[in-house]
């Protein structure tokens, strides 16, 4: 079973930073596109960027486009997000999930929780 486990979230300023790290295990992570959902109070589950197994970025939302930026380290088995230039809308538990997780059956990680605010 796959399991994601996030971390690297916080309380940061308007126009901070901060660098979220999942480390993914129980299947082949190298093999596998992944990507990044955030969950805003009040609001569903969105998809933030994804990734291909080999490290190109596929796409990101246009709200964080220049801002965040996806990576990973097949090595480690570590998915990454930067995230700069950080505003209140950026407000929210961020996960990590494979890309194609409907048709695998993942469950969510706890995620990360990321707060915006001075």
């Amino acid at each position: 079973q796959a399991q994601f486990v996030e971390s690297g979230g916080g309380l940061v300023q308007p126009g901070g930073s901060l660098r979220l790290a999942c480390v993914a295990s129980g299947f082949t992570f190298w093999t596998f596109g992944m990507a990044w959902y955030r969950a805003a109070p009040g609001k569903e589950r969105e998809l933030v960027a994804r990734i291909n197994p080999d490290g190109r970025p596929i796409d990101y939302i246009d709200s964080v486009k220049d801002r965040f930026t996806i990576s990973r380290d097949n090595a480690k088995n570590t998915l990454y997000l930067q995230m700069n230039s950080l505003k209140s809308d950026d407000t929210a538990v961020y996960y990590c999930i494979r890309a194609e997780y409907r048709a695998y059956g993942d469950y969510w990680g706890q995620g990360t929780q990321v707060i915006v605010s001075s």
